[in-house]
C-alpha cells in the first residue's frame, strides 16, 4: 500500500470542517503525519498537537514489517516554503511533477540542506516524479499525436481546474511555458495552458526510447520513484508496460 498526502484547498465546509492559511493547512498536516507514523509504529500513543490530539491510542492490526519498510510509504507534494519544511522533516517520498531537470536538481539540493537543518528524524527524504508520459512508436508520431491531444483540450473546458492558479507547485509549471513550448530534451508545456494541472500539466512526449532516455537522467539527479501515466488510462498504461517499462528494468 502507497499513501500520498495531499494538503492542497478544497472545500472542507462540505465536511463540517475548516481552515486558515497556507501555513495552518501544512502545520494540520505536519501533525498528522506524526500521528499516524507513530499509531503504525507504537502503542499507546499520547500526542497533543495544536491542531491534533490523541491520548492512549493504539491501531490494531498494525502495518506489517518488511525489513526496514516498518510501515507504507509516506508520499508528499507541495512547492512551497511551507510544504518543503513538512516533505524535509515528516514525508518519507517528496513527489515532483514535470519540471525541466535543472529545476529539480535545485529541488533536491533544497530538500536536503532543509532536512539538514531541520535535523530530521526519519531516514534520508527520497525523491519520486509523477508526470504524463505520452508513448508511442516513433518520435514523429508522438508528438503528431501529443498535438492533436492538445488541439482538443483546447476546446473542452472540463478539465479546468479551479485551485490551478493557487498552488505553488502548480504556479511552477504553469510558468514553464514562457520559456517554450518544449524544454530539455521532450518536456512538453503546452498541455499546462488547457489542462487540468498537476501531473497533465507537463509531458515528456516521445517513442519509449525517448522517454526512457529521459527518465534516467531524473534518475540520475537522485528521483527513485516514478509514477507516469497518459490518457485514456488502460490503453495508455498497457502501452507504457508493453513499450516502455522494460527499456527501464
Amino acid at each position: 500500500m502507497l499513501v500520498n498526502i495531499v494538503s492542497g484547498k478544497d472545500n472542507l465546509a462540505a465536511y463540517g470542517d475548516s481552515e486558515g492559511d497556507q501555513a495552518h493547512r501544512y502545520a494540520r498536516t505536519k501533525e498528522f503525519l506524526r500521528i499516524v507514523r507513530k499509531l503504525w509504529t507504537e502503542e499507546d500513543v499520547t500526542y497533543h498537537g495544536e491542531h491534533f490530539s490523541v491520548t492512549g491510542s493504539t491501531l490494531t492490526p498494525r502495518p506489517v514489517v518488511r525489513g526496514d519498510r516498518r510501515h507504507p510509504r509516506l508520499y508528499f507534494g507541495g512547492a512551497s516554503p511551507a510544504a518543503e519544511e513538512v516533505a524535509a522533516t515528516e514525508a518519507d517520498v517528496q513527489l515532483f511533477w514535470g519540471e525541466p531537470l535543472a529545476g529539480i536538481a535545485e529541488r533536491i539540493d533544497r530538500l536536503k540542506d532543509v532536512s539538514e537543518k531541520l535535523d530530521r528524524e526519519h531516514p534520508p527524504l527520497q525523491f519520486g516524479l509523477r508526470v504524463t508520459t505520452l508513448v508511442r512508436d516513433t518520435t514523429d508520431q508522438a508528438w503528431a499525436d501529443a498535438g492533436a491531444k492538445v488541439a482538443r483540450m483546447a476546446t473542452d473546458t472540463t478539465f479546468r481546474d479551479p485551485n490551478r492558479l493557487v498552488a505553488t507547485g502548480q504556479q511552477r509549471l504553469l510558468d514553464l511555458a514562457a520559456r517554450g513550448e518544449v524544454l530539455d530534451d521532450n518536456l512538453y508545456t503546452t498541455p499546462g495552458r488547457f489542462g487540468g494541472g498537476g501531473a497533465g500539466t507537463t509531458w515528456l512526449v516521445g517513442s519509449a526510447e525517448d522517454v526512457a532516455n529521459s527518465l534516467r537522467r531524473y534518475q540520475e539527479l537522485g528521483i527513485t520513484h516514478f509514477i507516469l501515466s497518459d490518457t485514456p488510462y488502460l490503453r495508455e498504461i498497457e502501452r507504457q508496460g508493453t513499450h516502455l517499462l522494460p527499456l527501464l528494468r
